[in-house]
């Protein structure tokens, strides 16, 4: 039997499970995961990065105004003024030596600078937790008697029981209720906790941006003021009977 047929007959094998409604066979063996998502509900995740984000609360702060001033520069080193600075007006900039360009560096530079303990704090959090996810997995599989795991993105449509993703946050709960932000000195992620940090900030990033939208969205609609609608006055003036 091919590849793809097998594939075939454990999508038909689910699709008969979903018929017979039965959430304890977990769709014939087959479920979805959430790697990145199990890792980011976890609790000892969300009290890491609360610390981290108290502990570097200054260094936050020194970021937001370092690029607020890099916002300043680009604005004066856009020469038409229309907000957008394009690679012409960069290249331009360089050409003509223009000591705006070495204060942006600059402060490029220190913005590195201060990122970096708030980065390796995090990423030594995200690895702590990594490091326990596969017994948790393999803990959910056994329990659950699963065969096949699948990401969710492979399924047009699965019913709730499919997902394990929240059984596997549960374990790592229990496995790993807490873990440090601390690194050792000299300590480097591994290769894999790199690509899992790149793709936890992006989602953290991506919620950001959708609740900055809904917040300019619910400020804009408060700003409005409301319309009272049209009503027919209360005692309306008889007309005469035409003949």
């Amino acid at each position: 039997m091919t590849k793809i047929s097998k594939s075939i007959a454990a999508l038909l094998l689910a699709g008969a499970a979903f018929a017979g409604g039965s959430a304890q066979a977990q769709v014939a063996g087959i479920a979805t995961l959430d790697t990145t998502d199990a890792i980011m509900q976890t609790k000892a995740f969300a009290q890491a990065y609360q610390q981290i984000g108290t502990t570097y609360a200054n260094n936050s702060q020194s970021i937001q105004t370092k690029r607020r001033e890099i916002n300043d520069i680009n604005a004066q080193l856009d020469t038409n003024k229309d907000k957008n600075l394009t690679q012409e007006e960069l290249d331009a900039a360089i050409k003509s030596k223009n000591p705006l360009l070495q204060q942006l560096e600059t402060k490029e530079r220190e913005i590195a600078q201060l990122q970096q303990p708030i980065v390796a704090a995090q990423a030594f959090a995200v690895e702590s937790i990594a490091d326990r996810y596969a017994a948790a997995q393999q803990q959910v599989v056994t329990q659950k008697k699963i065969n096949i795991i699948l990401a969710p993105d492979a399924f047009i449509w699965a019913p709730d029981a499919v997902d394990i993703t929240k059984a596997v946050t549960a374990a790592l709960d229990v496995s790993v209720p807490a873990v440090g932000t601390t690194p050792p000195a000299n300590w480097q992620p591994k290769q894999s906790t790199g690509a899992l940090y790149e793709q936890i900030q992006q989602r953290l990033l991506n919620a950001a941006r959708v609740q900055a939208i809904r917040n300019a969205q619910a400020q804009q609609a408060a700003q409005q003021p409301a319309t009272a609608p049209a009503t027919a006055p209360a005692n309306p003036t008889p007309q005469p009977e035409s003949r």
